[in-house]
C-alpha cells in the first residue's frame, strides 16, 4: 500500500509540475514586463528542478510519471488563449496564472490526503511544491 500510494503521488506531483510549465511556456512570450517575465522564469526554472527529481524518484520505482490530463490541458489552453486575446494585458496573464497556481494548491493537497499512505520522502515533495504554487501565487499577485 505504502508503495502503491507512493508512486500515485509522485505521478500528481509529476502531471501538476508539467501542467505549471507548460502554462508558463504557453504564455511567457507574451508577457510585456519585465517584473512578471523574471517571475514566471524563476517560477517555471523551479518547477523544473522540482520536477526533475520526482522523476528521478519515479524512475526507481519504474514508472515513467503522468502527463496532464489532456482535457484539463485543452480546457487550460482554450481559456489563457481566450482571455488574452480579449485583453491581451501582463494583469490577464498574472491572473491566468494565478488561479493556476491556487488550482494546483488544491489539486495536491488532495492527493496529498488522499494517498496518505505515501512514504515521508513523496509527502515532503509534494507539500514543497504545494509551498511553490502557493509563493508563486502570492507573487503573481503583485502583478495585478
Amino acid at each position: 500500500m505504502i508503495e502503491n500510494d507512493t508512486v500515485r503521488l509522485l505521478r500528481e506531483c509529476d502531471a501538476g509540475i508539467r501542467m505549471g510549465v507548460d502554462s508558463i511556456n504557453e504564455v511567457i512570450d507574451k508577457v510585456k514586463g519585465d517584473a512578471l517575465r523574471d517571475a514566471l522564469t524563476r517560477c517555471r526554472e523551479e518547477h523544473e528542478s522540482l520536477g526533475d527529481e520526482v522523476r528521478g524518484l519515479l524512475d526507481e520505482y519504474h514508472d515513467g510519471g503522468k502527463k496532464p490530463n489532456p482535457v484539463a490541458r485543452s480546457m487550460s489552453w482554450i481559456k489563457t488563449n481566450v482571455e488574452i486575446a480579449m485583453d491581451h494585458s501582463d494583469e490577464t496573464i498574472a491572473s491566468l496564472m494565478t488561479d493556476g497556481c491556487n488550482m494546483g494548491v488544491k489539486s495536491l493537497s488532495r492527493y496529498l490526503n488522499q494517498y496518505a499512505a505515501a512514504n515521508e520522502q513523496s509527502k515532503s515533495i509534494a507539500k514543497r511544491l504545494i509551498s511553490l504554487e502557493s509563493d508563486a501565487a502570492v507573487s503573481l499577485r503583485s502583478e495585478l
